[in-house]
């Protein structure tokens, strides 16, 4: 028996089906004992600025295929997020840039829904200003498309992820 929903339907020691997920974080066979923890996952995102705009990225993947985003991903076992941030910046925009062009802004807790497994996250968020608008794509199998939006036409509801949108409201849109 499971409680809540699970993307479990056996004990992976054992088999069984005789156990509980808790809150989509603790599962516990109840026929030999194991336990797994879901943990949170750790991931970045780079806010680049350049006057009064700010770049998205179009997502060509989903989650949230199609709506915006901000560059970034998960952080690998063994990094920092400042080091996972320049990675993914060079992996998915080419460019090269350097921790100590990052300036932390906030962390924020998200919801990452990717094939049926909730991953809970704790996204990072740095800001880099920039000095000119010609960005090239990379990462041509993530990232549809790259758009500079004026802080005054940011449409919030066109932005793919919660913490995101939080934090762009938060942050950067003029009131």
């Amino acid at each position: 028996m499971t409680e809540g929903k699970t993307f479990f339907k056996f004990c992976p020691s054992c088999s069984s089906q005789d156990f509980d997920y808790t809150n989509n974080f603790k599962f516990h066979c109840k026929h030999c004992d194991f336990v797994l923890y879901h943990n949170i996952a750790a991931a970045v995102a780079v806010v680049f600025t350049l006057e009064d705009k700010i770049l998205f990225t179009i997502r060509n993947v989903n989650p949230d295929k199609g709506k915006l985003d901000l560059p970034g991903g998960f952080i690998d076992p063994g990094e920092n997020a400042e080091e996972a941030a320049c990675r993914e910046i060079k992996e998915e925009l080419g460019l090269d840039i350097l921790p100590s062009a990052l300036k932390y802004i906030t962390t924020s807790p998200n919801d990452y829904l990717y094939k049926k497994v909730a991953y809970r996250t704790m996204d990072i968020f740095y800001e880099c200003p920039l000095t000119r608008a010609e960005i090239q794509i990379a990462a041509k199998d993530e990232i549809n498309g790259l758009v500079w939006i004026k802080r005054n036409q940011i449409d919030l509801n066109a932005i793919g992820f919660a913490s995101i949108r939080k934090v762009i409201q938060e942050r950067y849109l003029l009131n």
